[in-house]
């Protein structure tokens, strides 16, 4: 059995995280750490755990936890982790790390788009980004994964296959990106309170938000070239999911079908893309690991627009990093993660 254990396990992330790893038939939950909760029973905080998951949270100390689990998943918010994390720690045990302090390559990048201070730049090179899709092999053989940002993995997903083929231009992409409000996590905000974010739909961090230089960084890895984006983040008022609508310039003109099989050839073996002939709708993937893409050309424009779909929680979370732990203990990567979506 692997050992597990959940640093900010009351958090939005952190409780999807322990309800997939209670029912992963490999793992054994062995600590879950929360600092507003420490002494109460994480069943007594989501009551939906009664009976399932009735362990003591407890205090963080992670270099103890680190001699006891053999993966930690880290679901804390940006400016934490780096100054947690050091070799001694990873010669104990891996780690997943769901916040975003491992995700840039560039320590002065990650401090000017987050503006606090990185204390691990020894480990950056190390870091695994763990989009599995495009990182397997790389996941499989990390100690540290950066689990990628939500919009992020919706955002890659869409345009890395038609990057990588070099039929579109890098400096022409804008994506257009919506989000439920749990993707501003759990703490209380003005902005997420219901009279506040109900009945109305706003973008947010306009040509500010943290997600574009990793969708840059990570688009630019794979293709080999410099890319540039246009990036928007919407908030709706629905609890998950994420909508990533992007529109591409090609650099000659393709018909459909020809570029949905430059899909088929980078996604054809991948079990958690499903490839849609009609439009994207997050009803679909809520609650589940999947990402469902469409693709569809404007006539009129000759521009290709791909519409993502994923629940922001489970694929752009922590289904996303089940799916890495599974890869890095040589487990099947669906393990755990081949639920359906719940609709009605």
């Amino acid at each position: 059995m692997i050992k597990a254990a959940i640093i900010g396990a009351t958090g939005y992330s952190g409780a999807v995280l322990a309800a997939i790893l209670a029912h992963h038939k490999n793992v054994e939950i062995v600590s879950l750490v929360s600092k507003s909760y420490c002494g109460q029973l994480f069943s007594d905080i989501y009551k939906n755990f009664k009976g399932v998951l009735d362990i003591e949270l407890e205090t963080e100390n992670i270099e103890e936890i680190s001699k006891k689990a053999d993966v930690i998943f880290l679901a804390l918010p940006h400016g934490i982790a780096s100054a947690k994390i050091n070799e001694d720690i990873l010669n104990n045990t891996k780690v997943i790390d769901l916040g975003a302090d491992f995700r840039l390559n560039n320590k002065e990048t990650y401090e000017k788009w987050y503006k606090t201070e990185h204390f691990g730049q020894n480990l950056l090179n190390e870091a695994v980004y763990g989009l599995p899709e495009w990182n397997f092999e790389k996941i499989k053989h990390a100690r540290l994964v950066a689990n990628p940002g939500c919009y992020a993995t919706a955002s890659i997903l869409a345009v890395a296959p038609l990057l990588k083929e070099g039929i579109i231009y890098p400096d022409e992409i804008i994506i257009d990106a919506k989000s439920g409000v749990t993707g501003a996590g759990r703490g209380l905000n003005i902005d997420t309170l219901f009279c506040e974010c109900n009945e109305t739909i706003k973008p947010y961090k306009v040509a500010s938000h943290r997600h574009t230089p990793e969708i840059e960084q990570i688009l630019g890895d794979i293709s080999k070239q410099n890319v540039l984006i246009n990036f928007t983040p919407h908030l709706i008022p629905m609890n998950r999911g994420i909508l990533a609508s992007v529109y591409l310039k090609p650099n000659k003109d393709f018909e459909l079908n020809d570029i949905k099989e430059i899909y088929k050839k980078y996604y054809k073996d991948k079990p958690f893309i499903r490839l849609l002939d009609e439009e994207a709708q997050t009803r679909w993937t809520k609650g589940t690991n999947y990402c469902d893409i469409s693709i569809f050309k404007d006539t009129r424009t000759k521009r290709i627009m791909v519409f993502s779909a994923i629940d922001n929680l489970y694929k752009g979370a922590s289904g996303q990093a089940v799916q890495n732990m599974n890869i890095m203990f040589n487990l099947n990567e669906k393990t755990a993660l081949q639920n359906i979506a719940i609709f009605p």
